[in-house]
């Protein structure tokens, strides 16, 4: 005996994504804005200050990747609840993107799902993490192996807030900058080597480029089945890196780099990429600080735990490769060999 259900309901997950000083916010709703301490003692008044809301309550986690896990999102429900959010309550994420994650995947689990606003005060944030509705956390196996696709009702950016940006955090944010321009345009990345990203002015254009890349992606592919997934270029190799140096080694950007860098080797190595091509993108990070390499102690560990990547299969290892600087290749067909003899040239001596 079978009984079909038949689902064909269409629901619309537009949003729109203000890159303008914030105006003023209003909701007849309770509202709860998630931060960490650091964003909160240098941006949280000036987000009050345009803020309205039935009842409005704040919820202060602990800051860094390391806390990006089971017990912080707890920590966020239980607040949720004792201050009795129903499902047609707002929660606000105002951080970088480790916020915007949790945030996000509390939002999508509370009481099956509630709205969210994105609110990001990173580069970093602003560039990626807040565009397209990817919400999660860590565990012991890995970076952000627990999640959903819950988009926001809208995303807000400021460019006020990088005005405090630590300039490591600036660098991790370019690093997601240069990632959009290697994989899907090379005009976008030769205005990055022509350009300087410390003038504010240059920086607004960057961002908006960067938004309007993702944006373009993620209208294609909202769940990752298939094109979304270039936006993961050099995050395979970085995922490993952080989980090895247990978030505390790198920050996300500055692993993408890394990451990226090495993919580029295997782009080499396949002949996608020329060592020019290479050599021009590893300046480009370079000319920002980021870092370039990495130390690895166990190559068999190391390739191992690319199995535990979410594009992934139990026998194949899908690598997002550089095809020419704009373009982008997805492959699941490289050869253990090549990855090995290239994790062997970065390894510990």
């Amino acid at each position: 005996m079978v009984v079909d259900i038949t689902l064909k309901k269409v629901i619309d997950n537009s949003y729109k994504i203000t890159i303008d000083r914030l105006g003023d916010l209003r909701f007849d709703k309770k509202v709860a804005i998630v931060t960490n301490p650091t964003v909160a003692g240098l941006h949280l008044r000036y987000l009050l200050n345009t803020i309205s809301a039935k009842e409005l309550y704040i919820i202060t986690v602990s800051d860094g990747e390391e806390y990006k896990n089971q017990a912080t999102i707890d920590l966020i429900l239980e607040n949720l609840f004792n201050h009795r959010f129903n499902r047609g309550s707002l929660l606000i994420a105002f951080g970088g993107g480790v916020i915007g994650d949790m945030t996000g995947y509390a939002a999508s689990i509370y009481q099956r799902g509630i709205d969210f606003i994105q609110i990001p005060t990173t580069l970093l944030s602003q560039v990626d993490a807040s565009v397209g509705g990817k919400t999660g956390m860590n565990n012991s196996f890995g970076k952000n192996l627990v999640g959903a696709f819950h988009q926001p009702q809208a995303v807000y950016i400021d460019p006020y807030f990088l005005s405090t940006l630590p300039s490591r955090e600036f660098g991790a944010g370019i690093a997601e900058i240069v990632k959009m321009a290697v994989t899907f345009s090379a005009e976008f990345f030769t205005w990055l080597e022509e350009n300087d990203l410390n003038s504010a002015t240059v920086l607004a254009e960057a961002i908006k480029k960067s938004v309007e890349t993702k944006a373009n992606v993620v209208s294609q592919d909202e769940k990752e089945k298939g094109l979304r997934a270039a936006l993961n270029y050099g995050h395979t190799f970085a995922h490993v890196i952080e989980n090895e140096t247990n978030y505390t080694g790198f920050l996300h950007g500055e692993a993408v780099a890394v990451g990226m860098v090495m993919a580029n080797d295997v782009s080499v190595k396949l002949g996608l990429l020329k060592e020019e091509e290479a050599l021009r993108i590893k300046k480009l990070l370079v000319k920002y600080h980021l870092p370039v390499t990495y130390a690895i102690k166990d190559v068999e560990s190391f390739y191992q735990a690319f199995f535990l990547d979410k594009k992934s299969s139990d026998s194949s290892i899908t690598f997002i490769l550089a095809d020419g600087i704009g373009g982008v290749k997805i492959t699941d067909e490289v050869d253990a060999k090549i990855i090995k003899d290239i994790l062997n040239s970065y390894k510990v001596s």
